[in-house]
């Protein structure tokens, strides 16, 4: 948590915090209202559309309140400094507001926990977060690999139902095995599935009636709405009124979708007993738009026009409603009374407190020190009839104050002046002193005020400047602050050198990145490559490893540093080369990175020389790049051709005078 903070401001994790924890309320209200109103809607579209618009402020009412407390926060070094006025002149703020203050800070809870909700929040994000790109990945995956188009037959009346329903986007339509019932799975190019068993179990009619389906959900654009339903889920998922809401989106998008494909067939029955088959074969990923979606009986009861019990439900639904919305509002009041900036009242508190013993102290006073209250004795020679409480008991603002101004004016001193309270009390905060930036600037650095906090952050001490400019390097501020995010320090820049390179600041942090070490570039050395550090990267990037280089030079390749990174982004290993050599050819570098991207293995070598052909590296090259196999020439010795050169070869190959009958 404590990485985190140092790049977030209290203020803003405080912010976020309330923003989360009103949510609970929020959510509950919403959540109240839209089942009220979906329980008075009788048709399924209707309640759909007011369940979207429910998500939709669900999502807008935590930003609505961060917004709202980051105002607030923007204020608070106003009120701050306002309390540190009354805590040096105590008569100017009337004592019953002073009351109200410490009434209010007593009766607010500690917000210390704040951080760490907000960082458990975090956890719960990126969990989710991966879980929604997991599926998504594995969705297009399959999509990719275990499907092929739909006979012609089933084709066209997919195109048919198209037509019907005016859909103009390009639309694919494929058969699949890894599905047990029809599906959609995409956005901008959606693409319906049908699975085997629907292709073989259903009748034409009842596939007719499951096709609409999934179309209506493309003519819908629900496949976006499903996407922003995980994202909401994603964000808020610690809120089981977003689970539930969603739950009942999917369930009235399946609703409106068997009306629509009701409507375009006209046949409820079949569409029912279609709908029963299915359910024997459910199984469907969460991330797609799918036929068997949703609560089958409930689904069939209304695609078959019975009647249901739900007039009563919809009076139960409607009180329950009620009586959320009720204890959801009155939680929100009872949060909104604790949730004040708790910075704020710390302020007045600590202003009253130090005016309390100072009203105590006056009172104790003789009259005659009444008679001048203005009058303020010097603290060498203080007035016979004045006490010792008062004289200790006014020090202790006036200090604060001086305290306060020393640190200003250290700034003032340090060349930065005219600083607003904002960067004040951010200054403050990271504990950016004035020697601090005194120290900084012998070393030759004058970083504005977010570089100074930003450095002071990332833990960039004079030493660490000393330690980058003793070893040659001369950074500005920004690429100071990237050399220490990078851990780089001037011992790295150091062993680079002695290794044979200098890279600039830039490459310096690329280096660093890729975990480049200074006994990896001298392993390099002496494996006779000679790199520069763009080089080294790339090398680094592509796992060329000082053991590889080793075992090039064993088979009698010495490559250089491109040649190498070249020969094992193409796979050609030690081995390879190896195999290569053993069938008599002494190919270079350059020729086996154009063997291995061509896919000349040792095999297909081996069957050319059994068929009597030996060619050179750049025949067997040109003769695998025209298809020349050894099944080929085979063919071609059957037909009496032998003896052929290669390029009589690639002539036959290409002019298909050797293809059978059903190849031509």
């Amino acid at each position: 948590m404590n990485n985190l903070m140092n790049f977030v401001s209290p203020s803003a994790m405080q912010s976020l915090g309330w923003a989360l924890l009103h949510f609970l309320w929020q959510g509950t209200a919403l959540a109240a209202v839209a089942a009220a109103a979906m329980a008075l809607c009788r048709r399924s579209s209707s309640r759909y559309l007011i369940g979207v618009a429910a998500l939709v402020l669900m999502l807008l009412a935590p930003l609505a309140t961060l917004l709202f407390y980051s105002q607030q926060h923007s204020v608070l070094p106003e009120i701050v400094r306002a309390s540190s006025l009354r805590a040096v002149w105590p008569t100017a703020v009337s004592k019953p507001a002073v009351s109200g203050s410490i009434q209010r800070s007593s009766a607010t809870p500690s917000l210390d926990a704040l951080p760490w909700l907000v960082e458990a929040w975090l956890l719960g994000v990126a969990f989710f977060s991966l879980r929604s790109a997991g599926g998504f990945l594995l969705l297009e995956r399959e999509r990719r690999r275990q499907s092929v188009v739909v006979s012609d037959r089933v084709l066209e009346i997919c195109y048919s139902l198209q037509d019907r329903f005016g859909l103009n986007r390009a639309i694919d339509y494929c058969e699949c095995k890894w599905l047990q019932a029809p599906a959609v799975i995409g956005w901008f190019r959606p693409v319906v599935f049908l699975p085997v068993t629907a292709l073989t179990g259903l009748s034409e009619e009842q596939l007719e009636a499951i096709i609409a389906h999934e179309l209506a959900h493309i003519q819908r654009l629900d496949p976006f709405v499903n996407v922003f339903q995980v994202c909401v889920e994603t964000l808020l998922f610690y809120h089981p009124a977003i689970w539930w809401l969603n739950k009942k989106i999917r369930a009235e998008r399946e609703h409106c979708c068997d009306d629509m494909a009701v409507a375009l067939c006209g046949n409820a029955v079949e569409y029912a007993r279609a709908l029963t088959l299915m359910e024997e074969w459910r199984s469907a990923p969460a991330f797609a738009m799918a036929a068997n979606r949703g609560p089958l009986t409930k689904r069939i009861v209304r695609v078959l026009g019975l009647k249901t019990l739900g007039a009563g439900m919809r009076g139960i639904g409607l009180t329950g409603s009620v009586l959320c919305l009720t204890a959801a509002l009155a939680a929100g009041n009872a949060l909104l009374g604790m949730a004040h900036p708790r910075q704020v009242q710390a302020g007045f508190v600590e202003a009253d407190s130090q005016e309390t013993p100072k009203a105590s102290a006056t009172s104790s006073q003789e009259p005659a020190a009444k008679t001048a209250p203005t009058l303020k004795p010097s603290p060498s020679h203080p007035q016979s009839g004045e006490s010792t409480a008062n004289s200790s008991s006014s020090s202790q603002p006036v200090s604060a104050s001086s305290s306060a101004s020393s640190y200003i004016d250290g700034m003032k001193a340090a060349g930065l002046g005219d600083l607003t309270v904002d960067q004040l009390i951010a200054m403050k905060i990271q504990d950016v002193t004035p020697e601090y930036v005194r120290e900084l600037q012998e070393q030759g650095l004058h970083p504005d005020v977010n570089n100074l906090i930003a450095m002071r952050v990332q833990g960039i001490t004079p030493e660490y400047m000393r330690g980058l400019q003793a070893s040659g390097l001369k950074p500005d501020q920004h690429q100071i602050i990237a050399l220490k995010v990078q851990g780089v320090d001037g011992e790295y820049y150091r062993g680079l050198a002695e290794a044979g390179i200098q890279p600039d600041v830039n490459t310096l942090i690329g280096l660093k990145v890729q975990d480049v070490t200074p006994e990896y570039v001298r392993e390099l050395r002496a494996a006779g490559l000679t790199v520069t550090a763009d080089q080294v990267i790339a090398l680094k990037v592509q796992n060329v490893s000082p053991e590889y280089l080793k075992g090039l030079h064993e088979q009698g390749i010495d490559p250089r540093a491109d040649d190498a990174i070249a020969m094992r982004v193409q796979g050609v290993t030690p081995e390879y080369v190896r195999d290569i050599r053993a069938l008599g050819l002494k190919p270079s570098a350059n020729e086996l990175i154009s063997m291995r991207v061509q896919d000349v293995t040792p095999e297909y070598i081996k069957a050319l020389q059994a068929a009597g052909y030996k060619f050179s590296i750049s025949d067997i090259i040109s003769a695998k790049v025209q298809d020349v196999s050894p099944e080929f020439i085979e063919r071609a010795q059957k037909h009496g051709f032998k003896d052929l050169t290669l390029q009589k070869l690639i002539q036959l190959r290409q002019l298909g005078i050797l293809d059978s009958k059903a190849d031509l």
